[in-house]
């Protein structure tokens, strides 16, 4: 499939999402927030508009080739962060570059008093093959929903504090459980994430071009299972936490650092 697809990896973006942006991390009374992203092999296309990062991905195709460049990783978030970005008056989320760029599991830990929030100040990465192997085995996913057109998940914002810092604290618990591979705390951690989003960013589950019940598929999931989270603001895909299979999910290879 890389001769189609390309060999760049993919990302998912697990719990504590939307900490990566500044205006969300700039009012976290207990910083840092952190948020987990995870680095996938390219075994089939995802949907475009899902929150798996394809327009990030789209860049890093064109400005290395299809390849990832053997350079220090740092410098080639900065790359394709500043390629993705420019011009752009509402730039998007640093998290996105280093889930394609860092292989394994990664904590991404941000601070608005480190470089205005826009980089994370630490990453705290997984690359043990049997917590990949783990995290392959209880991870289920289900496609649900793109974005609809003239979509905008931050018409409302409800910027509490005391949901910014419980953010936050849900990506710390979400890479903890991982390590650990606690799945009730895996599917928790999920669960108090999407809570988080319903709470600060309402539109990422209800908006007028949303045509399905989000709030009412994700509840019917988290009752039957650990957890589950949405992959992105509008639906994507429905991440479940289950020990066992999920009937119609699918599932992915963790990429992690070669010895």
């Amino acid at each position: 499939m890389t001769d189609v697809l390309g060999r760049l990896p993919f990302r998912l973006a697990l719990a504590g999402g939307w900490i990566d942006q500044p205006f969300v991390s700039k009012l976290n009374p207990s910083p840092p927030g952190s948020m987990v992203v995870v680095c996938v092999e390219p075994q089939f296309w995802f949907m475009e508009r899902a929150g798996i990062c394809i327009g990030t991905r789209n860049i890093a195709m064109r400005l290395w080739n299809g390849e990832l460049p053997d350079r220090d990783p740092d410098r080639l978030v900065q790359e394709l962060y500043e390629e993705e970005n420019r011009g752009k008056p509402e730039p998007s989320g640093s998290q996105d570059m280093i889930g394609l760029v860092y292989p394994g599991v990664n904590r991404l830990d941000y601070d608005f008093t480190h470089r205005g929030g826009v980089f994370p100040r630490h990453i705290e990465s997984n690359n043990d093959p049997q917590v990949a192997q783990w995290l392959e085995s209880v991870i289920h996913i289900l496609p649900v929903n793109q974005r609809p057109e003239g979509y905008n998940p931050l018409e409302i914002k409800n910027l509490d504090v005391a949901w910014i810092e419980r953010l936050g604290r849900s990506g710390r618990d979400c890479y903890d459980a991982i390590v650990s591979r606690d799945v009730a705390a895996l599917g928790e951690s999920m669960n108090e994430c999407m809570r988080c989003w319903e709470a600060i960013l309402p539109g990422t589950v209800r908006h007028r071009t949303i045509r399905i019940d989000l709030p009412g598929l994700l509840a019917h999931y988290q009752s039957k299972y650990p957890g589950a989270m949405y992959s992105g603001c509008g639906g994507g895909y429905l991440y479940v936490v289950s020990p066992k299979p999920v009937p119609g999910a699918f599932q992915v290879k963790v990429r992690v650092r070669r010895p």
